[in-house]
């Protein structure tokens, strides 16, 4: 602890909100807390404290639409046991999180804050280059928009929260409440992340390392993790398409167990339920954008547009300029 705090408080923390922000990534967060810093549910700083910064007064608006006031100018980074950035939706015309915040990061970086890329706060990070040389974890939703956007830093979506040195990057969603009750397990004790879990109700805190809650062929839970983490994988690489022996190894299996893991779980094959993932994705791309459809095949993994047709009718009953043309007669696509 640094000797300028109360001799209480065990865990402050400064947030800086982007444009846009997830307003549930944030809440959990500093819910976890609020719950974690008193007994029951008094709301008292006694263990923890919190600031919301900004470099002006201005209302930060969420991705819902609501407002949060900023309640603190950008205090000096050494004040703070952590640099909490929430990020929100992804739009690379606009400037997220202003130059003057950026740079308040990198300085409190340099001057050995631990820094939080809460949800896609990883992106304002890897764009302030604090993630180069350092692995980083995202949302499965962005996998793709990160390797796009930063294909030289190691990025992980199998996991809810890396930390790696002095920098912690964490998926967002429910995992935020995660990563704010293995802090408070760290600097106050069990008895805060206890407390604040229970009132929560939320039954545990999950490990790090635990999967994303993701099924992409949408059949029910999975039980096999292996299984959940080969889905993931395939979903990541729809375009530069793996073989299954490489799925299986990056799940820690041979090729006949992710076979047998397959068909107890889900009832088909590895190479099946990869062609159904790349067709999904195909349907999205068709469904949501204007890409010519001889260039989706090609983005779903196929090489051969004939060949991808027959494919995606089998799956859908359609071929895919039926589907385009029937959404423009709804009016459902310009």
């Amino acid at each position: 602890m640094r000797e300028n705090r109360a001799n209480s408080l065990k865990l402050k923390i400064g947030f800086l909100l982007a444009k846009n922000f997830t307003l549930s990534a944030f809440s959990l967060f500093v819910d976890t807390l609020r719950l974690g810093s008193d007994q029951r549910d008094n709301s008292g700083r006694i263990a923890c404290d919190w600031l919301v910064m900004s470099a002006d007064k201005h209302f930060v608006t969420s991705s819902s639409g609501v407002q949060v006031p900023p309640n603190a100018p950008l205090k000096p980074p050494t004040d703070f046991d952590y640099i909490v950035v929430v990020g929100g939706r992804i739009n690379e015309k606009v400037e997220v999180l202003d130059s003057q915040a950026v740079a308040y990061v990198v300085n409190a970086s340099h001057a050995g804050v631990p820094i939080i890329g809460l949800c896609t706060g990883s992106f304002i990070l890897a764009e302030a280059g604090l993630l180069e040389g350092k692995r980083a974890c995202v949302s499965w939703l962005h996998h793709g928009d990160f390797r796009e956007r930063f294909p030289e830093i190691s990025v992980t979506s199998h996991e809810l929260f890396v930390e790696d040195g002095r920098v912690i990057t964490c998926a967002g969603g429910s995992s935020a409440a995660d990563l704010a009750a293995f802090l408070l397990n760290r600097h106050v004790g069990e008895f805060a992340e206890k407390n604040a879990l229970e009132i929560l109700q939320i039954a545990r805190r999950r490990d790090a390392k635990e999967m994303q809650p993701r099924n992409p062929l949408g059949r029910g839970t999975i039980d096999d993790a292996r299984v959940e983490k080969a889905l993931l994988t395939m979903e990541q690489h729809v375009e530069d398409l793996l073989d299954i022996e490489d799925i299986a190894a990056q799940s820690g299996l041979s090729r006949r167990q992710l076979e047998r893991s397959f068909r107890t779980a889900l009832g088909v094959s590895p190479a099946s339920a990869y062609l159904t993932v790349r067709l999904d994705e195909a349907m999205r791309l068709v469904k949501t954008t204007k890409i010519p459809l001889a260039e989706v095949a090609i983005l779903a993994g196929f090489q051969n547009s004939s060949h991808f047709i027959k494919k995606f009718r089998q799956r859908f009953d359609m071929p895919p300029a039926t589907v385009r043309k029937n959404l423009k007669l709804s009016g459902l696509l310009s």
